[in-house]
């Protein structure tokens, strides 16, 4: 059965369950662009940025196509590594709805909170919510929309889903094919760090509010622990962190200033003898 649409975005990659929209972006979409339009038709010149899912997609794009993008920038992404999917690690946990490790007492996991540190919606509220909106991963859903897009193809050519939406059950086989096929992508980006790495100096910055509602700030976390500590090459980007109890959508600039920093970025990687003034005005 042919991949079908389950979500309303495509999240700029190939997926098996939604099909080959990353390359619809890079082999059909961009060069539509560049050839009708006033635009620099150059790697350093082009230039990514997102916010939440377009975080993620901004990441990606930047990992898969080291070459062929000059720079992202990365806002409060969706989860960039598994193990913290929010606040679930699916490779150990054996259950996304329950806290590991206590004896007398099993506490909820949490999925969504205030930036004081409320907890408001769990896990297991959250997937039931997502059953009742539609069987077959169709409740149209943050959960369900990374299944359609990180995960294999299920039953009758629906997404395998992750977990069980009743009980919690993590399929460590759905996980793994995450993970394999370059969804987690600090596990992605740590892996492909010999090749990919030399292309990819001074092109990553992220920013996160230090108490993202969706816990998110927890895996920019662990990818920041993994660049910073890279050597042949040092990444050279950067993090910052919105504090005190910064959330979701948390920026430290307009949109205006963030329009102008990528202009001086791409003045500065501007290639010897090119006429940065002619698109400046």
């Amino acid at each position: 059965m042919p991949p079908r649409t389950l979500i309303d975005d495509s999240y700029a990659v190939n997926s098996a369950n939604d099909g080959p929209y990353g390359d619809a972006l890079m082999t059909e979409l961009i060069p539509y662009v560049e050839e009708r339009f006033r635009v620099i038709r150059q790697p350093y010149a082009r230039v990514l940025w997102g916010g939440s899912t377009g975080g993620w997609e901004s990441l990606a794009l930047q990992v898969y196509h080291p070459d062929f993008f000059g720079s992202a920038w990365i806002f409060f992404p969706d989860s960039v590594d598994f193990r913290r999917y929010d606040l679930v690690n699916i490779y150990d946990d054996e259950n996304a709805f329950s806290v590991p490790g206590h004896e007398w007492s099993v506490p909820e996991r949490s999925i969504m909170r205030q930036t004081d540190g409320q907890p408001e919606v769990t896990v297991r509220e959250f997937s039931q919510l997502e059953a009742t909106l539609g069987s077959k991963g169709r409740s149209g859903q943050q959960l369900e929309a990374w299944e359609a897009v990180y995960g294999p193809v299920g039953d009758g050519g629906y997404p395998r889903p992750l977990w069980d939406k009743m009980t919690g059950k993590i399929d460590h086989d759905v996980a793994a094919y995450m993970r394999d096929h370059g969804y987690d992508l600090r596990y992605y980006v740590e892996t492909n760090w010999p090749r990919i790495g030399p292309h990819l100096v001074g092109k990553l910055h992220f920013y996160c509010g230090d108490m993202d509602n969706y816990y998110l700030n927890l895996a920019v976390y662990l990818l920041e622990d993994f660049l910073e500590n890279t050597k042949n090459p040092y990444y050279a980007g950067s993090f910052e962190y919105g504090r005190p109890m910064k959330g979701h959508g948390w920026m430290p600039m307009s949109l205006s200033e963030l329009v102008q920093a990528m202009a001086e970025h791409i003045t500065r990687e501007a290639p010897p003898g090119e006429d940065a003034k002619a698109w400046r005005y």
